[in-house]
This record gives structure tokens, C-alpha cells and sequence, in this order.
């Protein structure tokens, strides 16, 4: 039988004549080459890796010049390494060609992982309603799972309580945002997909957007589908009406058609053209603003036209 030295209590020879330096310096972070391809990614990564014009000039880049920045990664229990932060540049370098990247690695658990990666997201100048609603509900999730825990140099535990800040006021602490404004945020991961999205593309405003949060699945789906038919969306004071009407227990779907049809106070007149009517003028596709754009300029060619023929009469 094979036993080690270890087994029988005694100390290992690589150990007893190592050094406190040669075995601190084994713990030091070391930047190694990666293939971009055998990083997974981090799990439900709430920040979107998009394939814009900032992609296509960090492509550019990373071929001229490579990945300057390491990627922050950190090694799987299952063998490999998993991204903590550095998904876009995994990405660019993948559609640059690169077959390397430099990368950190670091052992970090599951919650500590969590809070690097959004905040080392966080700090980006573009970042979607979205985006920033799962970040910030993954991170205090973290923080409160690690309450109480002691933390390395005598620092304060994350997510403890400190000087009766709740764990929320720790996160805003460190944030771009205020705790108010990331309650707000948070609210917004209660929301279906399809109406977020409409939040994300900007044609739902952020503060009505967190009152219809408080609707129930099915009445977002009833309110989505109205929004459908109607080609409207709610103002602030429609989507507290609504919030008011489903606390009680009385928003129907056709209270809902009722609310969605009030004029707001700011609401023009406006005349509405049914789409099939036009479609065949216009290229599948066509913004509704290049549409509007193209008609006026038609009524205006056409008025031209016809003082002209009155002039000739």
C-alpha cells in the first residue's frame, strides 16, 4: 500500500523545506493565456453582449493591438474556468480570430464572483434598464447570503448589517444609483419579457414602468396585448391607476382597454392610418418615422402640384 507521508501525520518534504514566500507567491494571481472558446460564461450574465458599433471597434482593436486588459476568471470544481468579468472582450477576441487571451485567475465563491461581476459592469457608460434590474438583484442577493460571515483583514462582512444600514444601503452605497433608486430598478425583474423590452427600447418610461411591476402576470399580459391593439402606452398616472385597481382586485381586462383609452392630458389629436393601407408602399421594415416623414413630404408635393395647376387655369 502506498502511503503518503501526509497519511501518517508527518509533513510532506515539499512543504517542510518551502519557504512562507515560495508558498505565499503560489497564491498570488498570475495572468495566464486562455482560448476565449473554453471560458464559459458566468450564469444568467444579466449585462448583454451585443454585436454594435462599439463591438465592431473593439474587434478592430484586438486585432491591431490583441486584448490589453486581462479577463477576470475564475476555475470550475468540474475542471476549466468561467468568466467573472471580461464577456465582451471574450467575445470580440472570438470575432477577431484570436485564439488566446490574457486572464486573472482567481478563486472567488459563487457570491463573491457575483458581486465583481456586476460591479465591474456597473461602471460602463451604456447599460439598459434591464441589465442594471438583474445586476443589482443578483448583488444583494449575494450580499444578504453573506451577512454574518467574517470576511478576510477584519473587514466588515458584505450585506452585514453596519451601523443599521440594511444591506440595500450598502449596496448604494457603492453604487451609481440611490437605494431608492435600485428598489425601483429591482422592481422592474417583475415585469414579463415584452413588456421590459419595451422599457429596454425606451417606448415605456422607467417610472410607469415600475408601477405596472406591481400587476400580476396575467394582467401584463392583458395590458401588453392592449398596448398591442392600441398602438399606445401607459403615462405615470394611467400605470398608478392600474397598480390602484389591482390592489383591490378589480382590474379587468376591460378596465384595462378602458384606462389605455383616456386621453392624457398632453395627448394631441392624432390621425391614425391603418397599416395595410400603406404597407405596400413601403419596404418591410420601415421605421414608422421614415413613414410619417415620406407622407408629409408627399402632401407637400402634391400641394405644390396643385397650386401650380390652379395658377395654369
Amino acid at each position: 500500500m502506498n502511503v503518503k507521508p501526509r497519511d501518517l501525520g508527518m509533513t510532506p518534504l515539499d512543504d517542510l523545506f518551502s519557504t512562507d514566500e515560495s508558498r505565499a507567491e503560489a497564491q498570488l494571481e498570475k495572468v495566464i493565456k486562455l482560448n476565449p472558446a473554453e471560458i464559459s460564461d458566468f450564469p444568467n450574465h444579466p449585462f448583454k453582449v451585443k454585436q454594435d458599433d462599439d463591438m465592431a471597434e473593439m474587434v478592430e482593436s484586438i486585432k491591431k493591438y490583441g486584448v490589453l486588459v486581462p479577463a477576470l476568471v475564475r476555475p470550475k470544481e468540474d475542471g476549466g474556468y468561467e468568466m467573472v468579468a471580461g464577456h465582451r472582450r471574450k467575445f470580440a477576441a472570438s470575432l477577431a480570430g484570436v485564439s488566446e487571451i490574457p486572464c486573472i485567475v482567481r478563486s472567488l465563491t459563487d457570491d463573491e464572483a457575483t458581486i465583481v461581476m456586476v460591479d465591474s459592469n456597473l461602471q460602463r457608460e451604456k447599460i439598459l434598464p434591464s441589465e442594471k434590474a438583474f445586476a443589482y438583484k443578483m448583488k444583494l442577493e449575494a450580499m444578504k447570503r453573506q451577512a454574518g460571515r467574517p470576511s478576510k483583514e477584519n473587514s466588515v462582512p458584505v450585506g452585514q448589517n453596519f451601523e443599521g444600514k440594511t444591506s440595500r444601503e450598502l449596496l448604494a452605497a457603492k453604487s451609481p444609483d440611490s437605494n431608492t433608486q435600485i428598489q425601483r430598478y429591482i422592481r422592474l425583474t417583475e415585469l414579463i419579457p415584452p413588456v421590459l423590452q419595451m422599457v429596454d427600447d425606451g417606448k415605456i418610461a422607467f417610472r410607469p414602468a415600475v408601477e405596472l411591476s406591481y400587476l400580476s402576470k396575467e394582467q401584463q399580459e392583458s395590458l401588453y396585448s392592449t398596448m398591442e391593439c392600441e398602438d399606445c402606452t401607459p403615462s405615470l398616472a394611467q400605470a398608478i391607476k392600474m397598480k390602484e385597481f389591482s390592489k383591490d382586485g378589480k382590474l379587468t381586462d376591460e378596465v384595462i382597454l378602458s384606462i389605455m383609452q383616456e386621453e392624457k392630458p398632453n395627448q394631441r389629436e392624432q390621425l391614425k392610418i391603418p397599416k395595410e393601407r400603406i404597407s405596400k408602399y413601403f419596404a418591410p421594415g420601415t421605421p414608422a418615422q421614415k413613414i410619417e416623414d415620406t407622407i408629409i413630404k408627399a402632401l407637400e408635393l402634391y400641394r405644390k402640384r396643385e397650386r401650380q395647376r390652379d395658377m395654369e387655369r
